[in-house]
């Protein structure tokens, strides 16, 4: 991979849909930037002291959102300001959240389509939604209900299925591109 010509001030968060790739990409991309990553699952997990689907079933969706928004939020404040987080599939889709993520950071959809979504969530047991319900209904109607929130993010990406390393290079070249032009605007 070149030498990127990105130069970061705000944080960039990534969003999409269970199994766009947000978490590997986001991870690999903090380490092409040399800046940290945050998974936003991961500090509701710990804050919590339980997993998202337990969390999930004990108290609901409206309260792992407010969670979710409160995590987000500290990620977003806390030092350092420059780093990638990954963030849960509905995280953007909530209004408070997205108007926060499309103030104070660079937004990144990860765009995959039905058949890679299903192929890369078949079989992990880690997706409230997905538990004892057929993934590809779902995850169609998390389609047709998200895309068009997802598309209201300052970059979109097409994920296929493909090396890690070959989505990294276009989230790169997207994200250099995204610079560019936002700097022309200035």
């Amino acid at each position: 991979m070149k030498k990127t010509k990105i130069l970061l001030d705000k944080p960039i968060v990534m969003v999409g849909l269970m199994g766009a790739g947000k978490t590997s990409v986001g991870r690999a991309l903090a380490r092409a930037l040399g800046i940290p990553f945050v998974d936003s699952d991961k500090e509701i997990e710990a804050a919590a002291g339980a997993s998202v689907v337990d969390i999930f079933s004990m108290y609901g969706e409206q309260e792992f959102r407010r969670a979710e928004k409160s995590v987000i939020e500290r990620l977003l404040d806390s030092e350092p300001k420059i780093k990638v987080i990954s963030t849960g599939e509905g995280a953007f889709i909530t209004p408070a959240v997205r108007e926060m993520v499309l103030k104070r950071a660079v937004s990144i959809w990860l765009k995959a389509d039905l058949d890679l979504l299903v192929k890369r969530t078949n079989f992990r047991r880690t997706r409230p939604q997905l538990l004892n319900n057929d993934s590809r209904v779902i995850l169609s109607q998390l389609i047709n209900e998200r895309y068009d929130t997802y598309a209201m993010a300052n970059i979109m990406v097409e994920t296929h299925d493909e090396s890690l390393r070959k989505t990294l290079d276009a989230v790169l070249k997207t994200l250099e591109q995204y610079q560019k032009t936002t700097k022309k605007g200035e």
